[in-house]
């Protein structure tokens, strides 16, 4: 004899249906961290993408110009080497002024040069903060529904008067599904975040190579570790 299918009552959306204002709000915010999550991991990849891109065609473009600024001009706007290149050769034409009279050109570039490379630096780390703290803290989100979920539960059975396993499995079983949801929401956290990172570290060590070449160039007219075929009026 063929067991009788049986419509299971429990999953989430039993958990919705029969679940309070707090698991309910548990179960949004896990769904907030995670499309939150997706969305950091899906763009923050886009944008390194575009940054190595970048990276190929200051390589095979603007280290080929014949000036800083005609490499300038080959480089697309809102690109990140563009505007650490920008801002580079402006503080190589504006060193002037009561603030900078005292300050040598070679100070006062490595400095513009710096604080550009850090911007774009932080614009790269945008977005990792959110990924760490929903890699630790969603298992612990998903952990308090899951309690609330027991609670409730075993609340209810007091009430009904009733012990069965029935009554006992199937909401425990439910409330455990906010558990798995943590750790269903962490873990992409937390891998997207160590990847992100390491190919962070990649694209800053170029950004860093690209601010000391420039810098040569723009202080002394000769790219570090170059061939001098790159560009000649740097200065000008």
């Amino acid at each position: 004899m063929e067991p009788v299918a049986t419509d299971n009552p429990y999953g989430l959306s039993g958990l919705w249906q029969h679940g309070n204002v707090v698991s309910r709000g548990t179960l949004i915010v896990l769904v907030v961290m995670s499309l939150g999550s997706w969305f950091i991991i899906l763009t923050k990849l886009w944008d390194q993408r575009n940054m190595k891109k970048s990276a190929r065609i200051v390589e095979k473009q603007f280290w080929t110009a014949p000036s800083i600024k005609d490499g300038v001009e080959r480089l697309k706007k809102g690109d990140d080497f563009r505007f650490i290149a920008e801002d580079g050769l402006r503080s190589a034409s504006h060193h002037e002024g009561r603030l900078t009279d005292r300050i040598d050109l070679h100070e006062w570039i490595t400095m513009s040069l710096q604080r550009a490379t850090e911007a774009v630096n932080g614009k790269l780390s945008n977005g990792l903060a959110f990924l760490a703290t929903v890699g630790s803290t969603a298992p612990f989100v998903g952990l308090f529904g899951t309690v609330m979920g027991i609670l409730n539960a075993l609340i209810a059975i007091g009430v009904a008067g009733q012990v069965s396993i029935d009554k006992v499995a199937g909401p425990v079983g439910e409330a455990l599904i906010m558990t798995a949801i943590g750790l269903f929401v962490a873990v992409p956290a937390v891998l997207g975040y160590n990847w992100l990172l390491r190919r962070n570290k990649v694209l800053q060590d170029a950004l860093r190579n690209f601010s000391s070449d420039l810098h040569a160039y723009l202080v002394g007219g000769a790219r570090v570790g170059g061939d001098g075929s790159g560009p000649t009026a740097a200065r000008k």
